[in-house]
């Protein structure tokens, strides 16, 4: 049987299309202690050195939007596959485990301990015995707010306006413009469309 070109071929190509992988693989581990060494400078700067800040999650972060703002202490996996929106607000000692795309859309704001993972590990025993992992891609969308302390599992998509409460684990998919809270996450109401007044 002929190999097919597009199937993942590298233990980072197989992350990111959601297979079996081997983290401990050179080129990722490289790439994890990269990100590490960025986010310790980033989590040492000073308040005051705003440029230098802005410079590290340049560099980190695979996409930024204006006017972004993390607050340290700060962690990731890899940071360049962690897209932000415009306005996005991340606030103490939020983790996102980026083992495959993070998208996080305009105006969401993170609260403290926000837990973001796209990294999971098989339920067989077997598999992890051998180190392999997988990870799959998470959406969040525009105009989102995360209460503190909850965790975001993976290959979770959170729908525009909607309000996650503080302690919630999102296992499942959460729509649009509702209000939804518990473990596991649950909608409990609609939002209405409001306007500041």
């Amino acid at each position: 049987m002929t190999a097919n070109p597009r199937d993942p071929v590298t233990e980072k190509q197989k992350m990111l299309a959601n297979r079996f992988y081997q983290h401990l693989d050179a080129e990722l581990t490289l790439e994890r202690d990269r990100a590490a060494e960025l986010t310790y400078d980033f989590n040492q700067a000073r308040e005051s050195d705003t440029e230098l800040r802005q410079g590290i999650l340049s560099n980190l972060l695979g996409m930024q939007g204006e006017a972004c703002e993390i607050k340290p202490p700060f962690r990731c996996d890899y940071g360049y596959n962690i897209e932000l929106g415009h306005r996005v607000f991340i606030n103490y000692g939020c983790i996102i485990l980026d083992c495959n795309r993070v998208v996080i859309g305009d105006d969401t704001l993170l609260a403290p301990g926000v837990q973001i993972s796209a990294a999971y590990h098989p339920t067989a025993y077997e598999p992890r015995r051998q180190k392999l992992e997988s990870a799959a891609p998470i959406f969040i969308g525009n105009n989102v707010w995360i209460g503190a302390g909850a965790i975001i599992c993976p290959g979770v998509r959170i729908g525009d306006n909607t309000t996650i409460g503080a302690g919630s684990v999102v296992t499942k998919d959460i729509p649009a413009q509702v209000l939804a809270v518990g473990n596991p996450c649950r909608v409990i109401r609609q939002l209405e469309s409001q306007s500041p007044g």
